[in-house]
């Protein structure tokens, strides 16, 4: 079977594991150890990454209902690794029936084919998508390199320059 068409399957089991509510089956697209840079989260790496997003994953899914539109812009293939970009649109519905959200996502991923043949995410990184801008427009300075001054992060940054 050819490989960009193996992960594109595995794309639309990510996605349907959103859509159904199912962590186990979100889960099953991701290497056993695996790094998860996700946005606005800190990041983890090996063993524990996958106890960690189970955990982050079952709480979102048991607090709202989720719909998942992945947009594949590319996926490029070289043996046994392979790398694919595109936005993720997450609508969630929460249950208590407060107001719905939707954020769009721009992600990147590597696969690893592991000794079963099967294609897993071994990498996984995500940022907020902003719109599109002219090339000469004045781009504003992300919030991550310039953090509201009373946050813990700014505290922590302070605190170590003054020592």
């Amino acid at each position: 079977m050819n490989d960009v068409y193996e992960i594109n399957v595995a794309k639309a089991e990510f996605r349907e594991a959103y859509n159904t509510g199912n962590v186990d089956r979100l889960l099953a697209v991701f290497a056993d150890e695996f790094t998860d840079m996700s946005a606005g989260v800190p990041s983890f790496f090996g063993v524990g990454a996958k106890s960690v997003f189970r955990s982050r994953m079952t709480k979102l899914l048991q607090q709202c209902e989720a719909t998942l539109i992945v947009t594949i812009i590319a996926i490029r293939v070289w043996g046994n690794t392979a790398f694919d970009y595109g936005w993720h649109t997450l609508s969630l519905v929460p249950r208590g029936g407060s107001t719905p959200i939707t954020t769009r996502q721009r992600y990147f991923e590597v696969w690893q084919k592991n000794s079963l043949g099967q294609w897993k995410i071994d990498l996984y990184i995500d940022n907020m998508d902003v719109p599109p801008m002219m090339p000469d427009a004045e781009l504003p300075i992300p919030l991550a390199f310039c953090p509201p001054p009373d946050t813990p992060r700014q505290r922590d940054q302070n605190a170590a320059s003054t020592v």
